[in-house]
C-alpha cells in the first residue's frame, strides 16, 4: 500500500518508514508536522496516513485535527492515529464519521510488528483497528441509568471485540465462539442499546461509539 507518515519523533519516523519499506510498502512521505500532512494528502492520495495526535507546534492535537479533516476531505484514505496514552475524547471524535477505514493505537503497538501490520492490513481493507488497551480502559461505569449496564458480562467481551475492529468472524474465532453465537449476542447488544435498523446509520458504529462515550 502507499503510506505517508506523520510523527514529530524522528528516531519512530525512520523506524516506521524501514519497516514499512522492508514489508514491501511505499512510503510516499515521512512528515514532522501536520500541516504539512494534509497538503501531502491532498496531492499524493495515498492509500493509508499514518499520524501521531500531539504534533508541532503546540503539541495538542494537531495530528487528531488533521486526521479529522483527511477523513472528511478524502474518505477513501484510510487514517491510523498513534498516541502515547489513551484519550477517550479523542478516540471518540476520530470515529465520529464511521468505523470504515479508521484505526487508534497506542504507540507501545508499534513495537509488536506482527499487531501493527495487521492493522494496517485491516484499515486498508475498509476495516477498523481499535488498540486492545484503549477497550479496556473505556470500560464503562456500571451507574442506573447506564444502558451498557444492562449487557451480560458475554454481551460486554463481544461488544469490546466489535469495538477494536474485528468482524463477527474475527470475534468468533478471537472468543472461541461459534458465529451464530457472535450473531446473537450482538443482535442483544443492539436491542439493549436500542440501536433500530430504522435510524438509517450501521448499527455496529453506533455500538462502538455508545461504547466509547460511555
Amino acid at each position: 500500500m502507499r503510506v505517508i507518515l506523520a510523527e514529530d519523533s524522528t528516531l519512530l519516523r525512520e523506524g516506521l518508514v524501514r519497516l514499512l519499506a522492508e514489508e514491501g510498502h511505499e512510503v510516499l512521505a515521512a512528515l514532522g508536522d501536520a500541516v504539512t500532512l494534509v497538503r501531502e494528502v491532498g496531492e499524493q492520495r495515498p492509500d493509508l496516513v499514518v499520524v501521531d495526535i500531539r504534533m508541532p507546534p503546540t503539541h495538542t492535537d494537531e495530528g487528531l485535527r488533521a486526521a479529522v479533516e483527511i477523513r472528511r476531505r478524502w474518505p477513501g484514505v484510510g487514517v491510523l492515529v498513534l498516541s502515547q496514552y489513551v484519550e477517550r475524547p479523542y478516540a471518540a471524535e476520530l470515529l465520529a464519521a464511521g468505523a470504515e477505514r479508521v484505526g487508534y493505537l497506542l504507540k507501545d503497538r508499534v513495537a509488536q510488528v506482527e499487531e501493527f501490520l495487521d492493522a494496517l492490513e485491516r484499515i486498508h481493507a475498509g476495516g477498523a483497528a481499535i488498540d486492545p488497551e484503549v477497550v479496556r480502559q473505556l470500560v464503562v461505569r456500571t451507574t442506573h441509568g447506564d444502558p451498557l449496564a444492562r449487557l451480560t458480562p458475554r454481551e460486554r467481551t463481544v461488544l469490546e471485540a466489535l469495538a477494536q475492529g474485528h468482524t463477527n468472524t474475527a470475534i468468533a474465532a478471537k472468543l472461541h465462539l461459534s458465529l451464530s453465537s457472535v450473531e446473537k449476542n450482538l443482535n442483544a447488544v443492539f436491542d439493549k442499546l436500542e440501536l433500530t435498523r430504522a435510524t438509517g446509520y450501521s448499527r455496529r458504529i453506533l455500538a462502538v461509539l455508545r461504547y466509547l462515550e460511555a
